[in-house]
């Protein structure tokens, strides 16, 4: 941003690296494989975590609060996507002349120095596919490192740092920010209307993906979702390898399903010849297809049929996707983090068979721009509902200037009740709450809170 020197020249043992915003889910792994590659790394972070707690057990120093003297004398400065230019230590390497680089060039530039580059895109399922991928090449012994965009129970994490020769990327399109990644396999999940606060509208997200999957090298491969009409659009005539997965006629399909206590078993077959046969711990046809997605990834680097059957069985679930929280007064309590009207879709899809009297949602919005130019779906969506709780907006990057509330839209939804604090749901949802009933705190923000609340009230 304030240079031309590519971020390889200081990925170099010795050099001083300061991680602004070292903390997150993205950045806290970052900074542990840059000191394993021999660089001096420090940072800062907006508050303490558990995640700062371990950099400082590894010897990297963090200091909470950002000012331009926690600097110091680094080489360069790696950003998290939420520091902005006003961040007085972006600022302050700005003046001095240090360079300051992407968190995406800092994970772009290490995965070039892996034989393998498995990057998981899509609008949904990046996490829960990236996870499953993990699993599968834990199985097969592999040894990969790994970056996602939650927590995986098996990690105790959100990444590990492995010795093998393959990386595995959770790679996320807003501000295109997937672009300064350099992929050998491109798994495109889905393509769909989201960060509308950034992309001016469909037509644009699909270039944004299209321009991912011509980064795969010609040698590469990309992972297609054949029943997603934006991607098969967005990848018309590439001229590289295109592996597809989902409905019949796809190179890798599911056959002979059946449920297994109401979780999804079948075969996968490639090429109409058998490859694995799969017992998912978790539900819902959208994760029939994140299965896919994973085994597809999987056969194109060679992996064995049994790494997927042993790593998809031992799979259950990433952290706030499904997640059960607890109990209370005889309701069942579960966590998600679907906060675009397709995800809440899938959700509902993947619950309402599971023998519940009712299904009690209480959702948070996450943005207010998300908010206001998906309303009219969410809303759809909430009506699905047996009851339905609406938490206020969750803002995270964002300042309200469009004047939309969860209030809003809790009157497009009969029977919804607003909530303006967390404190609130969670007395709400105590005072609804009956046995056999399925209560699910959805959202990508803070929601968790309330039904964490909520369970630890006991019976």
């Amino acid at each position: 941003m304030n240079h031309s020197v590519p971020i390889e020249a200081f990925l170099v043992p010795g050099k001083l690296a300061h991680l602004v915003g070292i903390g997150g889910v993205s950045m806290c792994p970052l900074a542990e494989v840059l000191a394993r590659m021999g660089l001096r790394v420090q940072g800062s972070d907006m508050s303490e975590s558990p995640t700062v707690e371990r950099l400082r057990g590894l010897g990297i120093p963090v200091t909470v609060g950002h000012n331009a003297e926690n600097l110091g004398r680094c080489d360069f400065v790696i950003r998290t996507a939420a520091a902005r230019d006003s961040n007085p230590e972006i600022a302050g390497a700005i003046a001095r002349g240090i360079p300051v680089y992407e968190r995406a060039e800092g994970w772009g530039a290490i995965m070039r120095r892996y034989a393998n580059a498995l990057c998981v895109s899509g609008t949904h399922g990046k996490t829960t596919t990236t996870s499953m991928c993990t699993h599968i090449f834990m199985a097969a012994e592999k040894d990969p490192t790994v970056m996602l965009g939650g927590t995986l129970p098996m990690l105790h994490a959100g990444y590990r740092v492995g010795g093998g020769d393959t990386i595995i990327l959770e790679s996320c399109e807003y501000r295109d920010s997937f672009h300064y990644f350099f992929p050998t396999v491109a798994v495109i999940l889905n393509v769909e209307a989201d960060h509308l606060d950034y992309f001016r509208d469909i037509a644009q997200i699909r270039r944004s993906f299209r321009h991912f999957a011509e980064l795969v090298p010609p040698e590469g491969c990309v992972v297609a979702n054949a029943a997603n009409a934006n991607t098969m659009e967005a990848l018309e005539g590439l001229d590289r390898r295109i592996f597809t997965f989902g409905p019949e006629g796809a190179d890798c399909v599911a056959a002979n399903r059946t449920a297994n206590s109401g979780a999804p078993e079948f075969d996968i077959l490639i090429h109409d010849k058998p490859y694995a046969h799969v017992r998912l711990r978790v539900y819902g046809e959208h994760n029939v297809m994140n299965a896919l997605a994973a085994a597809s990834a999987a056969y194109v680097l060679g992996l064995p049929g049994q790494a997927v059957e042993q790593g998809l069985d031992a799979f259950t679930g990433a952290g706030r996707r499904f997640q059960y929280k607890g109990s209370y007064h005889g309701a069942e309590i579960y966590d998600d983090y679907a906060h675009h009207p397709d995800e809440l879709h899938a959700l509902l899809d993947s619950v309402q068979n599971l023998g519940y009297e009712r299904i009690v949602v209480a959702f948070q919005p996450h943005t207010y721009s998300r908010t206001i130019k998906l309303f009219d779906r969410f809303a759809e969506e909430l009506r699905r509902t047996d009851a339905a709780v609406l938490a206020e907006i969750y803002a995270a990057r964002e300042e309200n200037t469009f004047g939309i509330s969860s209030a809003d839209l809790c009157r497009e939804v009969p029977g919804a009740v607003y909530c303006p604090t967390l404190e609130d749901t969670a007395n709400r949802l105590a005072e609804m709450a009956r046995p056999g009933d399925l209560i699910l705190t959805v959202g990508a923000g803070d929601i968790y809170r309330a039904g964490e609340a909520l369970a630890e009230r006991g019976e």
